[in-house]
């Protein structure tokens, strides 16, 4: 920064970010980013949905991480929330599976199910 004016663009592009999180109506992908999760590939995995999230100008979706989701031997795990719908969760995804997510769930609205929970529990 070389000037106060620099530093409060920043401090106004962060508060209009944080505001999206808060505020959001469209959709939630949460990535399980503690030690479990980023032992088993996690890190990859949010890469990997953020980048599609940025190249497909996905402005209504959201991806944030938080700590352990609760089910190690799954992870990594990743949970999406759109309105209206209830929760998907996802399961033992690496980048390539994240990428195939944001192309078929979040864009197109069809869930894939042999990557979900459910599937897996069978």
């Amino acid at each position: 920064m070389k000037s106060l004016e620099e530093l409060k663009k920043i401090r106004e592009e962060a508060k209009k970010k944080i505001q999206l999180r808060q505020d959001s109506n469209g959709t939630r992908i949460i990535v399980g980013m503690a030690t479990c999760g980023i032992s088993a590939g996690a890190r990859p995995v949010l890469t990997a949905l953020l980048e599609e999230v940025n190249k497909r100008n996905l402005n209504d979706v959201v991806v944030n991480q938080t700590g352990c989701i609760g089910v190690c031997r799954l992870e990594p795990i990743v949970e999406v929330f759109k309105p209206g719908e209830e929760k998907v969760t996802y399961v033992h995804m690496d980048a390539e599976k994240a990428k195939r997510v944001i192309a078929e769930h979040i864009v197109n609205g069809n869930v894939v199910t042999e990557y979900t929970v459910g599937a897996y529990e069978k």
